[in-house]
């Protein structure tokens, strides 16, 4: 067998590397939370729409994202970490700006019928789930490749916290431009964003590590998602994805409709209460997490509880106050959470699984958001308002069960850890 080198878990040079990598996140964060909070509420209300469609025109792009994200993160190990990650970049940008597109051409009438501006955006939201998804599986094994198990949760949990910091400011900037610029400026500022973060990953972001310079044994990635260790941290991912799905996507129209706000108003009283969900996370993540240093499996028990406790609250009572607190709860559930179980899936397998097991996770983040419409937007309008939260409520409270039992730390022998090809 030929030497290879291993990825060097500590670099001088990876601070910076890092950062440019969470700056990506950064607007990637940014740009989904004004397109699902601030964005698309107010568009399917301007181009009169059913509620249900801003779901469903997420639905298709998490399956595409759920489909690819495996592939992108496979490929990384080919590619190299860069490469793709600037693809994912570029792929968000070119989505963002279709999108964008669309949504003026809806409110000009340039279209005609609403099924076509409605296939337009979900058409043009699908290229980020088939192309934007190699950034986030790229990005987490670039920081697997190069830090140790004992300091993975906490780059994990820094990294992860820059799609937090983007959705801190991106409510509160998508309120002040479409106060400013109008209802689609959000929208087409973040398109050109992420193409210039895009050329800066694949120029300037260093990776000494040659592509095809290690390649996994087919035997050591079959089935990879079967595996003892690594399968509850990715059933734990699909629920959460399902939750975030649900919660994302019926929070504001509960909260305009409790509320009784509209257009910019509802704008700007919505962008102020979800980015106090975000400042929570981003709080828990950056401070809580390094501060406690918990394992795993504490993370996601956790998590799981102040989700549950978030939901409990949005049913209360029809109050800004209370709309505001669930969210902190929210975000202090994320911030748990999230960190727990991708940090959890990473130390489960060794380093040369990596990129495999990241395009996973990436997956397990998007898939709950197929269905989530149905759990959703459907049974706000269908059942009861407050049907989504109670159902959310319950299965937050199975996954902290599921976790408790399920959710070990570190196996004793992380699949895939020698297992290369000549």
């Amino acid at each position: 067998m030929d030497s290879v080198t291993t990825p060097t878990p500590a670099r001088p040079d990876r601070r910076g590397a890092f950062l440019l990598l969470f700056f990506a996140l950064v607007v990637v964060g940014a740009g989904n939370t004004m397109l699902i909070t601030a964005v698309l509420p107010l568009l399917v209300r301007a181009l009169e729409f059913p509620a249900w469609t801003a779901g469903a025109i997420f639905s298709l792009s998490a399956f595409m994202w759920v489909v690819f994200s495996p592939f992108w993160g496979k490929l990384s190990n080919d590619w190299g970490r860069r490469r793709v990650a600037a693809i994912g970049m570029f792929g968000f940008s070119v989505s963002m700006l279709l999108f964008g597109l669309s949504g003026a051409a809806g409110l000009l009438g340039l279209l005609g019928m609403w099924q076509l501006v409605f296939v337009c955006l979900i058409a043009s939201r699908s290229l980020f789930g088939i192309f934007g998804s190699g950034t986030n599986p790229a990005a987490q094994a670039y920081v697997a490749d190069r830090t140790g198990k004992d300091e993975r949760t906490e780059e994990i949990a820094t990294l992860t916290s820059g799609f937090t910091f983007g959705t801190v400011f991106g409510p509160a900037l998508a309120g002040t431009l479409i106060t400013v610029m109008g209802l689609l400026s959000p929208v087409f500022v973040i398109s050109a964003v992420a193409a210039v973060i895009g050329a800066l990953i694949l120029f300037t972001l260093p990776e000494t590590r040659p592509p095809k310079a290690k390649r996994v044994s087919v035997r050591a990635a079959k089935g990879l998602w079967r595996d003892a260790g690594l399968a509850p941290y990715l059933i734990y991912g699909v629920g959460l994805s399902l939750i975030s799905g649900v919660l994302v996507q019926t929070f504001p129209f509960a909260m305009l409709d409790g509320l009784g706000l509209e257009g910019k108003e509802g704008a700007q009283e919505l962008s102020i209460v979800m980015t106090l969900g975000a400042l929570a996370t981003l709080v828990t993540q950056l401070v809580l997490i390094p501060r406690l240093k918990l394992p795993v499996r504490d993370l996601m028990v956790w998590g799981a509880l102040c989700l549950a406790a978030g939901c409990a609250v949005s049913i209360s009572m029809p109050e800004l106050s209370i709309f505001a607190f669930a969210q902190i709860l929210f975000g202090l559930g994320q911030g748990l959470s999230r960190p727990g179980f991708t940090s959890g899936a990473s130390l489960a397998v060794g380093a040369d699984l990596q990129g495999n097991v990241a395009g996973l996770v990436t997956a397990a983040n998007g898939m709950g958001f197929i269905v989530s419409p149905f759990f959703g937007l459907w049974a706000y309008e269908n059942i009861h308002p407050y049907a989504p939260f109670i159902f959310c409520g319950v299965v937050l409270i199975l996954m902290g069960i599921f976790a408790y039992f399920r959710a070990s730390g570190t196996p004793p022998s992380p699949r895939g850890e020698a297992e290369v090809e000549e």
